[in-house]
């Protein structure tokens, strides 16, 4: 259960703030707190008895390095989506920030935190339901008996379905990006695609993180100068929604076959998603509508699915068709 007081205390510097919460089991980082806040005081499934305040932190630039964008923790989503390079090189990057918020939040909340953000799993954020793994691990799994809606059907387990909620980690796992992080073991580097843990048992580990550790950059590898993305969002309403199934995808094509291909899935797994073996149907191939259709079924593999989750199997590879198909086109 949470409390309704908290100690609050602003860091001076990096090395500071990461001491401070590594020596506290109690204590978190706060950033944009967009999701934070609603964790503590709105669900009551987080309990924080000291709260590091890290904005003042040197952790707010996006500087082009070659082939590369160094984005600071604490950027905004919005300050990113307005980043003219994204537009040429991944355009796929900033349609994906923008429609993972509405303005307000996109203003509020930095790119560090949404990697870090909770799944909204209706069980895990309600202290009322006693079986959620995530938040009591052993307690069981009440969602692969409830309504499941919008929940995971790749890298899901018995132990739970939860599903991972950002948009912008979708196209960032398609470009293979780096999550830099300063620890009381100094600085080092993870790349995003082992960033995030599977649930298997342990449901309650998400990521790579050890409890102090603070993420300080992404690293975003840039597009080839004539490389195509899109990012497809499938939702129940057009404006600001979670997905129900989400795909981004980047193609090179030359001579009429595409020569680079990469794609990953949101709205359906418990981590943003590489879809690896569709990358490889498409790799030599031609860019045609038979193609997309097999490295979309290529994509979705063993499912893991409940009775409200089945629709998302064929939802999710008509979403991979039509980003393809948007990517070429």
């Amino acid at each position: 259960m949470t409390t309704d007081t908290f100690e609050y205390i602003r860091a001076d510097d990096i090395a500071s703030a990461v001491a401070l919460v590594s020596a506290d089991p109690g204590s978190q980082y706060l950033a944009g707190g967009t999701t934070q806040v609603d964790l503590m005081l709105k669900d009551g499934v987080l309990n924080a008895e000291r709260l590091v305040d890290i904005t003042r932190l040197p952790l707010r630039a996006i500087t082009r390095r070659g082939e590369t964008l160094l984005v600071g923790a604490l950027t905004t989503m919005e300050e990113l989506a307005a980043e003219p390079v994204l537009r040429e090189r991944a355009a796929f990057v900033r349609a994906a920030l923008l429609a993972g918020a509405s303005t307000q939040l996109r203003n509020m909340a930095t790119i560090g935190g949404n990697l870090l953000q909770r799944t909204r799993c209706r069980y895990f954020r309600d202290p009322a339901v006693p079986a959620c793994n995530k938040r009591a691990p052993g307690s069981g799994c009440a969602a692969i008996t409830g309504p499941a809606r919008m929940h995971a059907i790749l890298g899901a387990s018995e132990h739970c379905i939860a599903l991972h909620p950002s948009d912008f980690c979708v196209p960032l796992i398609a470009l293979g990006a780096l999550v830099h992080v300063q620890g009381m073991g100094g600085e080092r580097s993870i790349p995003l695609t082992d960033f995030y843990r599977l649930p298997g048992d342990r449901p309650d580990l998400e990521n790579a993180l050890a409890h102090g550790d603070l993420i300080t950059a992404i690293e975003i590898p840039l597009l080839p100068a004539a490389a195509r993305s899109a990012y497809l969002k499938v939702r129940d309403r057009a404006s600001y929604e979670f997905a129900l199934t989400s795909a981004a995808v980047a193609l090179k094509i030359d001579n009429s076959v595409i020569a680079e291909a990469r794609l990953a899935l949101g709205g359906v797994a418990t981590i943003p998603w590489r879809a690896r073996a569709a990358e490889e149907v498409l790799i030599g191939a031609a860019p045609i509508n038979e193609v997309f259709r097999e490295a979309a079924e290529a994509a979705i593999v063993d499912p893991f699915t409940v009775p409200g989750t089945a629709f998302k199997v064929e939802l999710a590879t008509r979403t991979i068709v039509r980003a393809l198909e948007m990517a070429a086109a």
